[in-house]
């Protein structure tokens, strides 16, 4: 990769962002938009994070060159989408803490640790920039399917509560 300081590699990401934007992703690679590049946009609202300590809401962070080493053996399973692959959604089981190095746009070094949802949104957005989809990771294709259809069935098996169940203050 250039120099992540470079003026393409700015115009880049702000397309990235314009891109992730309009689609409403959390993740973002470089190859998603048809451009080469080891560059990702990644973001964890607030309603998406886990209890890991090194979790947590993590506002639109551009990475280049982006390495991640695995922590541990833990592994966690988790519904994943993909703006590749829009309206569809399957279980892939990801590493629960990795080691993330890269540069940001501004050429300063990247070393830190990350788990939970966000470790999950980079492992997801790196396998883009080596090729590799979701799909490739899914282990079982019956946690695979359209949104709308994957909603209609766990409420079949967990049908929601009655409103006379739900709180008064909770019902708007």
């Amino acid at each position: 990769m250039p120099d992540p300081t470079a003026p393409h590699v700015a115009d880049l990401i702000r397309e990235m962002e314009a891109s992730l934007y309009d689609a409403g992703g959390i993740g973002l690679a470089a190859p998603q938009i048809g451009v080469s590049q080891r560059v990702i946009l990644i973001s964890v609202p607030a309603s998406r994070m886990t209890e890991d300590p090194d979790d947590g809401p993590l506002a639109l962070t551009a990475l280049v060159n982006p390495e991640l080493t695995p922590i541990g053996d833990g592994r966690a399973t988790g519904m994943e989408g993909c703006l590749s692959i829009p309206g569809m959604r399957g279980e892939v089981e990801r590493w629960s803490r990795v080691r993330i190095t890269a540069v940001t746009p501004e050429g300063r070094p990247v070393d830190t640790v990350m788990a939970g949802m966000r470790a999950r949104v980079l492992q997801h957005e790196i396998d883009h920039l080596d090729g590799i989809l979701y799909l490739d990771r899914m282990t079982d294709f019956t946690r695979f399917g359209y949104v709308e259809e994957l909603i209609e069935a766990d409420m079949r098996e967990r049908p929601p509560r009655s409103l006379e169940t739900i709180p008064e203050e909770q019902v708007r």
